[in-house]
């Protein structure tokens, strides 16, 4: 992902202004029936740390090598302990450097004949080049991306898990997008940088895996294994779907997680969501952990550094988001 412009910050935030451990389960009453209380899975952080670890074992997931086919094929087999409906959607695209890059978006569905659906994202494959890195002897080497890409992706397995477990009322799709993290290098002076970035989401968001393909909305998980998180309610997605991130955000009050989701405005980011937004018009949030003071512009200390290691992920910071998720899924009637 990236930070957008001083420009577009200023812009978005004129259009909005004018447009006016181990999570425990949650059993509460719903606020809209009083009569019925909603039995919500507890999600279990020690799996969910589990599968980031995994993720980073197979050493950076960059595309064209083999760590990335070692993992797309990991991720593929996972899925399918939880659901029969797994898809790996192969395409290629262009970098900006000219590379041609072999993706695979790995999607699975859960309940797939209901109506109403709800939609999970996350991207895979971590920066091959660790271009903030403080050593410049660094710049060109590939990331573990532990919390840039294997945490959101942790959270959604086992948020799968769950899901076979127990069904939920709606229907669920997991899409994990490859090629989020191939964009320009730090210092490039490239016009429209920021097409680059997020080429699993462009090619999904142009050719869904069901023609047609609706969901109510969606939610895209990074950085969100990062130790103490500031979920802020990121720019773009106040643009786009603020109701859906007042949604996400009340459940996260609901569970006593305030703290960690303030309601605070932060920075617009250049993520999978943006074009999930744009292009498949599908109401979309990130929840991504963004800090007020970082020499990273909004991001972590370690983002795009071969510090984004294992040790940075905190399983009670991926327990927070996925019973979050559970919540917001098992609550959507």
């Amino acid at each position: 992902m990236n930070l957008k412009s001083l420009s577009l910050i200023a812009t978005i935030a004129l259009m909005v202004a004018a447009c006016g451990g181990n999570g425990g389960g949650d059993k509460q009453a719903n606020k809209n029936d009083t009569q019925k209380a909603i039995e919500v899975p507890a999600f279990n952080a020690d799996s969910a740390f589990v599968f980031a670890k995994k993720q980073v074992d197979f050493g950076p997931r960059v595309p064209n090598t083999k760590a990335s086919d070692q993992c797309a094929s990991w991720m593929y087999s996972t899925l399918k302990r939880f659901t029969p409906d797994v898809y790996m959607q192969n395409f290629s695209a262009k970098a900006f450097d000219g590379t041609l890059l072999k993706g695979r978006n790995v999607i699975a569905s859960f309940n797939k004949d209901a109506t109403a659906r709800i939609l999970l994202c996350a991207h895979w494959d971590s920066r091959p080049w660790a271009d903030h890195d403080p050593d410049p002897a660094n710049h060109k080497k590939p990331i573990d991306g532990a919390n840039d890409g294997a945490s959101g992706v942790a959270v959604l397995l086992e948020v799968a898990r769950q899901l076979s477990l127990k069904q939920p009322t709606v229907g669920v799709d997991i899409v994990l997008f490859d090629l989020e993290d191939y964009g320009p290098n730090e210092g490039l002076n490239i016009k429209d940088s920021e097409k680059w970035w997020a080429l699993g989401a462009q090619y999904w968001s142009k050719n869904p895996h069901v023609p047609g393909y609706r969901a109510r909305y969606g939610i895209l998980l990074d950085m969100v294994g990062v130790k103490n998180p500031n979920f802020m309610m990121e720019g773009i997605s106040m643009y786009y779907a603020s109701d859906v991130v007042k949604k996400v955000w009340s459940h996260a009050a609901a569970l006593g997680f305030s703290d960690n989701f303030p309601m605070e405005e932060g920075a617009p980011i250049t993520d999978d969501h943006l074009y999930v937004n744009t292009v498949a018009n599908i109401p979309t949030i990130d929840i991504i952990h963004l800090e007020r003071d970082s020499q990273n512009g909004a991001f972590y200390p370690y983002w795009h550094t071969l510090g984004d290691n294992i040790s940075q992920v905190d399983k009670n910071s991926l327990g927070m988001v996925g019973q979050v998720l559970l919540r917001t899924v098992f609550y959507e009637l």
